[in-house]
């Protein structure tokens, strides 16, 4: 059941994919004719100074597929004509638009058609019968059927070409999902000889976030054994001189102070624990991020589920990363969702490690609203890793981390 579900989940994810290629792809419909028509207009010469705004316009459009395909937006296109066209990112844009126009757009269409196609026609033996004759051809991607529906044996061909359409989702939809993605990822994406300060920059970024989230650390266990254990072992102190003040006047008042003692050090000696186990959870050690993470889901006060998928063990400070998001996640689950069930799935996939959380909450979560999920994103970009978060008002709400964890 849960292979089901997942391999459900990974074909939705598929169709929004497709689908928001197609988004981009009618886009660059929009912007190549446009191109064309300043390219007509520059052979008159009245559209050389339209060239410029044309070569934003594209830029806007590649940005937007950067953005979805997560690649390193580049800076603002030269201003004169000239210096434009002699970009080589402008280069490989013009490259890549018209094959997003063309094979993109058409990925994207199945990606829309296919599910359309499903739902109608898995359904049409329960209710063709009540279309007029005239009326009654179905459709299989938006184009008719050669011939017409006169009877169940006809609507159940009808719902066999519906199966068909989601076996075509579920088997081949990831490798349109690549064919659709890839003029993007390789056209769009910065080249080797590229200018590489947008990736320092970023690193800087990142390098700062993870300083911080490193000072944000130490201040949290210098609060913990100051405000807790430290008072702790004042008071075994103090009642370690109270009962050798009292031990020849009145023994039985030494033996209450030194029980008093004995629980002041336990409580001290629980909140070491603690403090050890928020660096670096014994637990990774012992169980492995699977136990540790089943572990945290038993503790959660929602319904969690856990789905992991990692064959042999990352390194400990990426195990580390992954067992605190999770944990931070859940208890914001429990104390700000309201949600009846949550679900946590890992898995690794080459050499990064993936993590999604989700919960039927009531959504609405943002960074902002001090809820922890600004310190995760500080942690997860600190090894270089991915966050995304889509919580939409009424939810769901779903966390996706990548971090990178060799091959």
């Amino acid at each position: 059941m849960t292979r089901v579900r997942q391999r459900l989940r990974a074909s939705i994810d598929v169709v929004a994919r497709l689908i928001g290629g197609l988004g981009t792809a009618l886009l660059a419909v929009i912007v190549l004719s446009g191109l064309v028509a300043v390219a007509l207009l520059s052979c008159a010469g009245i559209g050389v100074f339209l060239v410029p705004s044309a070569l934003r316009a594209l830029r806007a459009v590649a940005n937007r597929e950067r953005a979805r395909l997560d690649v390193l937006v580049p800076g603002p296109v030269p201003r004169r004509a000239r210096a434009a066209l002699r970009d080589v990112t402008v280069r490989r844009e013009l490259a890549w638009l018209p094959l997003h126009a063309t094979a993109g757009f058409a990925a994207g269409f199945i990606g829309l058609a296919m599910p359309a196609t499903v739902l109608q026609n898995t359904t049409y033996p329960f209710w063709y019968h009540l279309l007029p004759p005239a009326d009654n051809t179905p459709t299989f991607i938006f184009w008719d059927i050669f011939w017409d529906v006169t009877d169940l044996t006809g609507a159940l061909v009808v719902a066999l070409t519906g199966v068909l359409c989601a076996a075509f989702v579920v088997v081949l939809g990831p490798a349109l999902v690549r064919a659709q993605e890839w003029p993007g990822r390789h056209l769009l994406a910065p080249g080797a000889d590229a200018d590489l300060s947008l990736r320092v920059a970023e690193l800087s970024a990142t390098r700062a976030a993870a300083l911080d989230a490193h000072a944000a650390e130490l201040r949290r266990i210098e609060r913990s054994l100051h405000d807790g254990t430290q008072n702790r072992l004042v008071a075994v102190n103090v009642l370690l001189g109270a009962v050798r003040r009292a031990v020849d006047r009145d023994p039985a008042a030494a033996h209450a102070a030194l029980d008093r003692a004995q629980d002041a050090a336990e409580q001290a000696l629980s909140e070491l624990r603690a403090v050890a186990r928020s660096i670096l959870p014994p637990v990774l050690a012992d169980r492995g991020l699977a136990g540790a993470l089943t572990g945290l889901a038993s503790s959660c006060g929602v319904p969690c589920e856990v789905v992991v998928d990692v064959p042999g063990r990352c390194a400990a400070s990426v195990e580390a990363t992954a067992y605190f998001v999770v944990a931070e996640a859940l208890s914001n689950v429990t104390k700000h969702s309201g949600a009846a069930s949550a679900v946590v799935e890992v898995a690794r996939r080459g050499d990064r490690l993936l993590l999604r959380i989700g919960d039927d909450g009531r959504g609405g979560a943002d960074e902002r609203g001090g809820s922890g999920l600004s310190g995760i994103r500080r942690r997860i970009e600190a090894y270089d890793g991915r966050f995304t978060l889509d919580s939409p008002a009424g939810g769901p709400t779903t966390m996706r981390v990548e971090l990178p964890c060799g091959s």
